[in-house]
């Protein structure tokens, strides 16, 4: 199969899985006992999504590797495309019933690799509208799903050629161990823009894609690293915000541009409008 075949048949089978994931959240709101390969505690949502994502995923022609947050290694299924995913980004966020999604990353080399291998990426926001976001071709493009007979879905496009544009909202996890130089300037972000923060990266990215403005996760006392997987969420979120004409950063060059040497290798993340990414650049870290 051709490149673009293997990544539209890729956002198809992730989107044609959304309706059963989103009803499948009702009944696992629990926590497992278990910890991720990031050392975090795992729901049975995170379990649960990650069998049904790989199920899916490797199943398809043109896929070669595949890797999931939730996971300790690279699973090979054959030759093309790496997809690395994480299947429920903000599934802490479930028991409290607030936004939670999915990011995909699709590199054309084999994992890890840099986020100059990616190909294509896009998230999956579960809101009062389920939404599936893509940045590929140089433009991202923003669908509805919609669910349609048996096991199909239709993709019906609400956003084409999306920017960012403006400079009108901002949001910073992890404010309880920012290192002093962050929290200087994050005071200064608190009489100029507007804060917008509810702990989920695809959530709190959305809001910033549409709003204007300037989200990350900066490193912090016990995540000199910072705390996303580079892999499977500062790539991905780097190259739509970078695809949307903006601007990320690890604080210190595009996040796109970090050699990843471990699978789930961590990376601070600045992601928005250049003027603001370069302020981060100038006077955080």
């Amino acid at each position: 199969m051709e490149k673009e075949d293997v990544v539209d048949e890729l956002i198809q089978k992730v989107a044609e899985a959304v309706p059963h994931i989103s009803s499948g959240l009702m009944h696992r709101r629990e926590y497992v006992g278990e910890e991720n390969p990031s050392d975090e505690k795992m729901m049975e949502a995170d379990v649960w999504a990650n069998e049904f994502f790989k199920e899916k995923i490797t199943s398809i022609e043109g896929v070669g590797q595949f890797a999931s947050e939730e996971e300790h290694e690279v699973t090979d299924c054959g030759e093309g495309l790496s997809v690395a995913i994480d299947p429920l980004d903000g599934s802490s966020n479930i028991p409290t019933n607030n936004l939670v999604g999915t990011i995909v990353g699709i590199y054309d080399g084999v994992l890890p690799c840099s986020g100059e291998d990616l190909v294509a990426a896009f998230y999956i926001l579960y809101g009062p509208l389920t939404t599936v976001t893509v940045a590929r071709n140089g433009q991202v493009d923003e669908y509805v799903v919609e669910e349609s007979s048996g096991d199909e879905v239709n993709l019906y496009l609400a956003s084409e050629d999306v920017e960012i544009e403006g400079k009108k909202t901002y949001g910073f996890g992890g404010n309880k161990s920012w290192f002093e130089s962050f929290e200087e300037l994050e005071e200064e972000f608190s009489d100029e823009f507007k804060l917008r923060y509810g702990g989920s990266l695809v959530g709190d990215f959305n809001q910033m894609l549409h709003h204007g403005g300037v989200f990350g996760y900066p490193a912090k006392e016990g995540y000199d690293n910072g705390k996303y997987r580079i892999l499977f969420e500062g790539n991905p979120m780097a190259f739509i915000a970078e695809t949307a004409g903006s601007a990320s950063s690890n604080g210190d060059r595009s996040v796109l541009d970090v050699q990843v040497d471990d699978i789930h290798q961590r990376t601070p993340f600045f992601a928005g409008h250049p003027d603001m990414v370069e302020r981060i650049e100038e006077r955080a870290l």
